[in-house]
């Protein structure tokens, strides 16, 4: 097994970079990408914690729309009907909720009734 000339975290070769897989019962763990090899006694002693966040589906409505201190609705104007009072002009804003190579979210808010509808493109 041939030492590194360059230090990484433990969590990446310290060689290309890549992630490492997590160690398992074989004696080195090989990189997928270079087969660098490190004896699985170099992570003795480590603890791996990892944690999944879902956003709460409630908390995105509530912050939608942004206002100003006067209450007024913050934003770019577009001509757009509101589908619930047919008012003429709602504020949009835009989010990433889905995959990276997906398009956008618009999120529109109406400027009289302040309903608020959304379209994925």
């Amino acid at each position: 097994m041939a030492e590194s000339c360059f230090q990484s975290d433990p969590d990446f070769c310290p060689e290309c970079g890549t992630i490492l897989p997590l160690p398992g019962l074989e004696e080195f763990v090989v990189c997928r990408k270079c087969d660098f090899q490190i004896s699985v006694h170099k992570f003795e002693g480590t603890e791996i914690h990892s944690e999944t966040v879902f956003n709460d589906p409630n908390m995105m409505r509530e912050h939608l729309a942004t206002e100003d201190e006067g209450g007024e609705l913050k934003g770019p104007v577009v001509d757009r009907k509101c589908s619930r009072c047919g008012h003429d002009g709602m504020v949009y804003h835009t989010r990433q909720t889905r995959s990276a190579d997906e398009g956008q979210t618009v999120f529109y808010t109406c400027i009289n009734c302040r309903y608020q509808e959304k379209e994925d493109s």
